[in-house]
């Protein structure tokens, strides 16, 4: 009695009682401007406590006609009473259980469910993730944030005789649920609606197998949205397509890794023009007029170009040009000379090849070759984007650093967590530090608003703002060679460039149609700005 005391009145309440469980309110998921994401419904679930039922013939007959359950299998299994308690059906609405309630019906008791509800339907679906059957967090957000947005449980207790009839008389004993407490996203609805709008234009004018966007607040890490497609209803799970489900439900912003091709020229850059500023020798000024030749012979093998070069279109370039034209052989020039000591420096610096952080399951670190065994084949193609895989998280948050000023922050997506009376916990950000000077920042910035008003990127072009951004258009391995015609297209751009507020990856896999990441991705992003711009009143450039 005295060590086992607590376990047998345990024991005892058991055998004296008989409980119905009410589910605690799980926690809402807002975006920064308080719009609900994820929210609740009350909704229940109706149960049988069978020797407590008077009447089976009516009750099976009532709820098998109300809930649409078969009267038989009702019926059946509340007079043979080989159970105690029977669920009927859950997530059923108020209105339906008001019609129950109607019929006064011994036995029949009920519960709060608060069913999930996702006001945007499909929109960051991946990100928002969904919960179980039993109301836990399954993936995504859901999942990360489950121990603050489920709550507790609580329920209704009520006495019983040992045939298990309630005691008359007798009040049930009521203990409230704690509800979960909310947590409000970086994301900004506004802005993942448009972007939700353009990958559907995009997924229906070119049929890739996927497309994807990320637009993050270069200064502080902020995702302000996350869209991927294909995508499914958050409101109607294909739970019994398991295969569909866990392919379409994965965050692949954030899980997977990809060949970058020109786009990882930013970091190449950028490695130049700070070395160059910290008067490294083997760093190549603004000024310096790279050879025109369409390759490079590395390692007995030739890297070429993507263009033949003819009618001397890639001639006389400089950092800036090569960056224009995407010119492949200049940027294995530049990681040559560096070296792959400084180069690693500045590859590991823009956190390639770890995790970035982010608040999310899953997150991947990339393919990087380590820098023990890197050759000089491998250093030559990394400098324009080969021979290393990135995720696109990684990627965003890499070229954010590289346009605002040279601070690295780690991206996030929940802000705040609260509950009605009180915030629990607020992130203001995360400052992991300077992976270059303020002025080679600038620079850097400077030539990608080039790239966009001059060069390759000159479909993601708006008149009176200054946007700068870089394409990317990698080829596809398959069993280890390249597959013909089968690329990854993509670009990163920024506005305005001068003081960057928005930043955009668009990646757009094996589209039908589309040729370059010039004429695939930048317009797409090119869109993305302009419903921005409209929508938050955005002023020109001076």
């Amino acid at each position: 009695m005295v060590v086992d005391g607590q376990i047998l009145r345990q024991k005892a309440i058991d055998q004296w009682t008989r409980d119905l469980p009410v589910k605690a309110k799980r926690g809402d998921i807002v975006d920064c401007n308080g719009k609900i994401l994820a929210g609740s419904k009350g909704t229940y679930s109706v149960f049988i406590r069978t020797r407590c039922v008077t009447n089976p013939a009516q009750v099976a007959d009532v709820l098998s006609n109300i809930l649409n359950v078969d009267y038989k299998w009702l019926y059946d299994s509340i007079v043979a009473k080989n159970r105690s308690e029977i669920t009927v059906k859950s997530e059923v609405d108020g209105n339906v259980i008001d019609s129950i309630r109607s019929f006064t019906l011994n036995g029949v008791y009920f519960s709060v469910d608060n069913s999930r509800v996702y006001p945007y339907n499909q929109a960051l679906c991946q990100t928002l993730g969904y919960i179980s059957s039993d109301g836990n967090g399954q993936t995504g957000l859901e999942k990360y944030y489950d121990s603050y947005l489920r709550g507790e449980d609580g329920e209704i207790l009520y006495e019983s005789d040992l045939t298990g009839n309630d005691v008359q008389g007798k009040s049930p004993h009521y203990q409230p649920a704690t509800d979960g407490m909310s947590i409000r996203l970086t994301i900004d609805s506004d802005i993942q609606l448009i972007c939700e709008g353009e990958l559907q234009k995009a997924m229906e004018q070119y049929t890739p197998k996927s497309a994807q966007v990320i637009v993050m607040q270069p200064s502080s890490g902020r995702v302000l949205a996350m869209c991927q497609y294909p995508s499914y209803d958050l409101n109607d799970l294909p739970r019994e397509d398991t295969e569909r489900l866990l392919k379409e439900g994965r965050n692949s912003l954030i899980t997977d890794s990809y060949e970058p091709g020109s786009t990882f020229k930013v970091i190449t850059a950028c490695a130049n023009v700070e070395e160059y500023l910290k008067n490294n020798p083997k760093a190549y000024s603004p000024d310096y007029v790279f050879p025109s030749s369409r390759y490079r012979v590395v390692g007995g093998r030739k890297i070429k170009c993507w263009t033949t070069h003819a009618n001397g279109k890639h001639a006389n370039e400089n950092l800036a040009l090569a960056l224009n034209n995407s010119c492949n052989p200049i940027f294995v020039d530049i990681a040559l000379s560096l070296g792959k000591n400084t180069f690693y420096e500045y590859v590991e610096k823009f956190n390639f090849g770890k995790v970035t952080g982010i608040d999310f399951n899953g997150e991947a670190t990339g393919m990087l070759v380590p820098q023990s065994a890197v050759t000089e084949g491998d250093l030559a193609r990394i400098g324009f984007g080969q021979t290393i895989a990135v995720t696109p998280i990684q990627l965003a948050s890499s070229i954010c650093a590289a346009v605002n000023g040279g601070v690295y922050y780690k991206p996030y997506l929940v802000e705040e967590i609260y509950t009605d009376e009180k915030t629990v916990y607020k992130n203001y950000g995360v400052e992991t530090g300077r992976v270059i000077s303020e002025q080679a920042s600038k620079t850097v910035a400077g030539y990608l608003k080039n790239v966009v008003s001059e060069g390759s990127g000159k479909q993601a072009y708006i008149e009176g703002y200054n946007v700068g951004g870089k394409t990317g258009t990698a080829q596809k391995y398959q069993n280890g060679v390249i597959s013909a015609g089968k690329y990854v297209m993509s670009f990163v751009g920024f506005f305005p460039a001068e003081n960057p507020q928005y930043l955009a990856l668009v990646i757009v896999d094996e589209p039908i149609g589309g040729q370059y990441g010039s004429t695939v991705a930048a317009p797409i992003c090119k869109n993305i700005f302009q419903s921005i711009i409209n929508t938050k009143k955005v002023k020109q450039s001076v």
